[in-house]
């Protein structure tokens, strides 16, 4: 009986963990180059003695699902969308350096270049200051020129693309980060400019994916359930003998 409660309790927490990463998805199916996180389960070997064939199911995020969103065309100047499989480099709020695929850009009140977030994005030198009052431009490669209002433009760095040969690490704060530390810039990586990436979460998988949850979880509850009445009827059996 133990057993019985135990597992449905296990598959029910289970499901209820695969339904956060769906809302999850779900809820950023809007959100420009959010890459889908995944869900599955993974056997752990138990330790001890006496337990050497037995493992146990344990839930886990293995990744991310690594295929591009659709490119849609803005028109912005500072929109941007990479190409392949490069990534825009940024500098995360604990102060490392992290990688993205939401291109839309801003220039902030102190001139810094961010992206929508506030997040400073990061050249080839460091964090890109743009010139008051000028209108920026971005080309192909990364190059970022600004355009003063005496027609006059001048170079003031470069959009540091990276080029990952392995998958990167989700964060905590959504941005993906490379196991072995910082990525060198990849001359040869070209963006879009005036273009967004979209998000790779299919809306109709995932909602499907969420009721099927949903519909396991009511199963196991259901167990849980049974489990309850057989304790009960089993506690009226040994009260009458």
């Amino acid at each position: 009986m133990d057993r019985l409660i135990y597992l449905s309790m296990a598959g029910a927490k289970a499901n209820m963990q695969r339904q956060d990463v769906l809302a999850n998805n779900l809820a950023n199916v809007s959100t420009p180059g959010f890459r889908a996180e995944l869900h599955a389960f993974r056997a752990v070997p138990v330790q001890g003695s006496g337990a050497s064939t037995r493992v146990y199911a344990l839930e886990s995020t293995p990744g991310y699902d690594m295929s591009p969103g659709v490119v849609s065309t803005t028109g912005r100047p500072l929109d941007v969308a990479m190409r392949g499989n490069a990534w825009l480099s940024v500098q995360g709020l604990d102060g490392t350096e992290a990688y993205t695929r939401g291109g839309s850009l801003e220039v902030g009140a102190d001139g810094m270049l961010v992206t929508h977030g506030g997040l400073q994005v990061l050249g080839d030198g460091g964090p890109i200051q743009v010139p008051a009052n000028s209108e920026v431009s971005i080309a192909a490669d990364g190059t970022v020129s600004a355009r003063a209002t005496n027609g006059r433009s001048s170079t003031v760095g470069r959009l540091k693309l990276v080029t990952p040969e392995a998958p990167l690490n989700r964060g905590e704060d959504g941005l993906f980060r490379a196991a072995d530390g910082d990525l060198s810039a990849d001359t040869t990586a070209r963006l879009q400019d005036g273009a967004l990436e979209g998000s790779n979460v299919s809306p109709v998988e995932t909602m499907v994916a969420m009721i099927s949850a949903a519909r396991q979880f009511e199963a196991q509850m259901k167990v849980l359930q049974n489990a309850e009445g057989n304790e009960k009827a089993a506690a009226q059996l040994l009260s009458v003998s």
